[in-house]
C-alpha cells in the first residue's frame, strides 16, 4: 500500500488527507498543536464563512495577482463542491444576506467533529504534538519534534505539506517552515500581514472616546489609487483603524506604504450620497446651531463620524462645500500595519513558478504544498478558507496522481 504524510491539520492538511485516503493510500497526518482544526474552529467563532455565493469573475477578482493560479485549482473544487461536502458531513449551509455562505449551524464545532469522524473511519492516522522542524539532512525524512524530543520519520511515497503563513503563531502558524524551505532552494516570498489593522496616530482623547466604535456604512480608498473604494463597517481601535475595508485594501495599502513610506486613506462617510446632495443638505444651517449639531441634524454624521472630522480634518469644517468635500474624502494618514502576528492571514509565501499545476515542488518531485504557504492572499468573507480547501483538494489529487493513481 502507497503512504502519504501530511504536514499540517488545517483545512488543506485534513482535505488531502481526505483525498488520499478516500484513494485507498495509507496516510499519516502530523500536527504541531494537541488537536487538529484549531485554526477552523477558530474562525466558526464568528459563525464559521465558508465562501461566497457570488459570480465567478468576481470571485476570482478577490485573489488579486494570484487569481489567474487560482482558476484552475477552484475549477476542481470551488463553492458548489464546498457546499456539497459540508452538506455531505451533515452540516447544510445557507446564504447569508452579505452573499457569505454558512452551515446551518453557524458554527464550526460540528463540521469538524463529523469531518475528523470521516477521516477516522478512512483510517487517516493523526498524530499530534508533532512539530515539523526540516528534514534530516540529505534525505528526505522528517525531522518531529515532540514531548519527548525529536524523532526522524522515513519519508512517505508522497508528502503534502500545509503549515500555514505566520498570522496564527499560537495555533501553529508561525512560518517556521521558511527556513528549511529555503535552504532546499525554493523561493518564498517574504510572509508579511494581511487582513489586518492599519495603525493611525489618533490623539488620546479622540482613542480614548472612540477606542471600539464602529464607523458604519463607510467608502474607504488609498488616495492616488483609483479604483479602490471598498464599502462597509471598519472600527476605530486606540491604535487605528480594523474591519473589511481595510482587510480589502491590504495589499494596496502595503504597496503604498513600501513606495512612499507613508499611505493616506480617504475615507467617504456618506457614500450614498453625492458631492453635490452633501452640499445641498448641508446649505441651510440654522444660527443657534452647534457644528455638531448642524453635521448631525443635516448628514446624519454620529459621534464618531463628527470626531473624526475633527481628528483627522483638523477641526469641524464652517462652510456647506467645505463640510461635504471633507466628509466625502477625510484623509487619514497610515503609518504602517499591525504586526503579522495580529494578523487574520499572511500574504507571501511559496512561489507559485516553485510548484506545477499540481501544487508539486518542481525542486523536490513527490512534494506538495497546499493552502497559506503557497504566495497568495485574499480579502475576509469566504475566500481564504475556499483557496485552502481548494489548494488542498488539489494537492491530494497531484499526490495521487503520483501514486498512479486517478
Amino acid at each position: 500500500m502507497s503512504t502519504a504524510h501530511i504536514v499540517g491539520g488545517g483545512p488543506a492538511g485534513l482535505m488531502a488527507a481526505e483525498v488520499l485516503a478516500r484513494a485507498g493510500v495509507e496516510v499519516r497526518l502530523h500536527e504541531a498543536m494537541p488537536s487538529p482544526g484549531r485554526k477552523l474552529l477558530l474562525a466558526g467563532h464568528g459563525g464559521l464563512n465558508l465562501t461566497h455565493s457570488e459570480d465567478r469573475a468576481s470571485f476570482l477578482g478577490r485573489y488579486g495577482d494570484s487569481a489567474g493560479r487560482l482558476a484552475p485549482v477552484l475549477e476542481v473544487f470551488g463553492p458548489d463542491e464546498l457546499r456539497a461536502w459540508a452538506s455531505g458531513l451533515g452540516e447544510p449551509t445557507f446564504i447569508g444576506s452579505s452573499g457569505r455562505v454558512f452551515p446551518q449551524a453557524f458554527r464550526a464545532i460540528p463540521l469538524v467533529r463529523a469531518w475528523l469522524a470521516r477521516l477516522a473511519g478512512l483510517g487517516v492516522r493523526i498524530e499530534t504534538r508533532q512539530r515539523w522542524t526540516g528534514w534530516a539532512p540529505d534525505t528526505d525524512a522528517l525531522l518531529l519534534a515532540g514531548p519527548d524530543g525529536t524523532v526522524t520519520e522515513a519519508a512517505g511515497d508522497v508528502t503534502v505539506f500545509a503549515l500555514g503563513g505566520a498570522s496564527w503563531p499560537r495555533l501553529g502558524s508561525d512560518g517556521g517552515w521558511v527556513g528549511p524551505f529555503t535552504a532546499r532552494g525554493v523561493q518564498v516570498a517574504p510572509l508579511r500581514a494581511a487582513n489586518v489593522g492599519v495603525r493611525v496616530g489618533w490623539t488620546q482623547r479622540f482613542a480614548d472616546r472612540f477606542a471600539g466604535v464602529p464607523l458604519k456604512t463607510v467608502a474607504v480608498a488609498v488616495r492616488g489609487r483609483p479604483g479602490t473604494a471598498v464599502r462597509g463597517d471598519a472600527m476605530v481601535t486606540g491604535t487605528g483603524l480594523e474591519g473589511g475595508p481595510l482587510y480589502a485594501l491590504g495589499a494596496t495599502i502595503r504597496q503604498a506604504l513600501d513606495a512612499d513610506g507613508r499611505c493616506v486613506l480617504e475615507v467617504d462617510l456618506r457614500p450614498d450620497l453625492s458631492l453635490g446632495q452633501l452640499a445641498d443638505r448641508l446649505a441651510h444651517r440654522r444660527p443657534k446651531d452647534s457644528a455638531a449639531s448642524w453635521l448631525r441634524r443635516a448628514i446624519g454624521l454620529d459621534a464618531v463620524s463628527t470626531g473624526l472630522l475633527w481628528e483627522a480634518g483638523g477641526g469641524l469644517p464652517g462652510g456647506a462645500h467645505e463640510a461635504a468635500a471633507l466628509v466625502k474624502a477625510l484623509p487619514v494618514e497610515v503609518t504602517g500595519t499591525m504586526p503579522i502576528d495580529r494578523a487574520i492571514s499572511s500574504a507571501g509565501g511559496v512561489a507559485w513558478d516553485e510548484v506545477d499545476e499540481t501544487l508539486m515542488l518542481r525542486a523536490m518531485p513527490g512534494t506538495f504544498v497546499a493552502g497559506e504557504m503557497l504566495d497568495w492572499e485574499a480579502p475576509t468573507g469566504g475566500y481564504l478558507l475556499q483557496a485552502s480547501f481548494s489548494t488542498g483538494v488539489v494537492a491530494g489529487l497531484g499526490a495521487l496522481a503520483r501514486l498512479g493513481g486517478p
